[in-house]
């Protein structure tokens, strides 16, 4: 699986994600996103950054087709993945969540992947991520 490239939290930028049991902050400046559709089986990942605007998605990926996850026209085919470049301005937050059916989330950074309950700690479920820039603390 390919991860983002990311620093260590260049300039104190750190991504939250905030569940049913708390906030989990992650020092880093970009990550990939990865999931399998719950019927196709088919994987897809999504490289992001932080950027002083919110949550950038750089580049996108699946590996075949499926219901929903029709790769768009500008896609080309490398290395057996569909990839593209989407033109969507930064987010404040990313909303994810859980239907059970097709595995969890997996947050990959520096080379190493990660599903979201291993990051913060406890079975996340069904339950509702939202990932974030953190907002510095007042001192």
């Amino acid at each position: 699986m390919a991860a983002a490239s990311a620093g260590t939290g260049r300039g104190g930028v750190s991504l939250c994600l905030a569940t049913a049991g708390g906030v989990k902050a992650l020092a880093l400046s970009a990550f990939t996103l990865s999931w399998t559709h719950s019927i196709a089986k088919v994987e897809w990942q999504e490289d992001w950054r932080l950027t002083p605007a919110g949550l950038e998605l750089v580049q996108a990926r699946v590996k075949g087709t499926g219901p929903g996850m029709e790769p768009p026209a500008e896609a080309r085919l490398v290395d057996g993945w569909f990839r593209w470049r989407p033109q969507r301005a930064p987010m404040p937050e990313l909303v994810l969540g859980n239907s059970g059916a097709a595995g969890e989330w997996q947050l990959c950074h520096d080379g190493t992947c990660r599903t979201l309950s291993a990051i913060v700690g406890h079975p996340i479920g069904a339950n509702v991520t939202k990932m974030s820039i953190c907002k510095q603390q007042e001192k």
